[in-house]
């Protein structure tokens, strides 16, 4: 896993240095050629700490218009459309979206190549996982004010720290701060857990859900 990070993290850098900041997640998806084992996040799996939380709060509800940020190779869409949701699942990277599209040929998830920054929608929960912690620092008050706007309920799963923990390297944790930002777009914080990743022993988690 360090490996496949460090080679996702030296392509960040020379695309910050081109003042290209989110060009290497499609740079990284086409490099991949299809390869799942050179891409640090592809679990083929949903998230466990999403499958644990869904189960836990019985949601998505059948029916319930989903939105999945920076959705990946789909396995978190896929989930939430098998639980009834219909799911609109959508990432900046092109390839990763025809990725998408060759592994479910079958899928009920509309799945789209779109930047946070510029998508739009009216949903009734949006999923963001580990997405904005791959994204810079400098753009991400912007970014989680993008995911708060999509929709009435809000479920953000990162890697986090404390305000006084120095911010370390991609993947960048955020703070309870960075997503208190909801708050000020009319949504309230239903709950926020910080924990210890069972499932990925060492790493500290934030598991924040907010309605409007």
């Amino acid at each position: 896993m360090d490996e496949k990070r460090d080679v996702a993290r030296e392509l960040a850098r020379k695309h910050y240095a081109a003042g290209d900041p989110l060009g290497w997640f499609e740079a990284l998806y086409q490099q991949a050629a299809g390869d799942f084992g050179t891409i640090p996040w592809a679990d083929r799996a949903v998230n466990p700490n999403l499958a644990a939380w869904c189960e836990r709060e019985a949601l998505p509800r059948p029916g319930m218009r989903v939105a999945v940020v920076g959705c990946g190779l789909g396995d978190d869409a896929e989930y939430l459309s098998a639980r009834g949701a219909q799911v609109t699942a959508f990432d900046l990277s092109p390839t990763a979206i025809g990725w998408c599209q060759e592994r479910f040929p079958e899928t009920k998830v509309d799945y789209q190549a779109a930047n946070l920054l510029e998508f739009q929608g009216d949903f009734d929960l949006v999923v963001e996982i580990y997405t904005l912690q791959a994204m810079p620092v400098e753009m991400r008050g912007k970014a989680v004010e993008a995911v708060g706007r999509l929709g009435r309920e809000v479920l953000i799963i990162c890697r986090g720290r404390d305000e006084t923990d120095p911010p370390g390297e991609l993947p960048w944790p955020l703070t309870r701060a960075d997503l208190d930002v909801l708050t000020k777009l009319g949504l309230s914080r239903v709950s926020f857990e910080d924990f210890e990743d069972p499932f990925d022993a060492g790493k500290r988690r934030f598991r924040a859900y907010f309605r409007r």
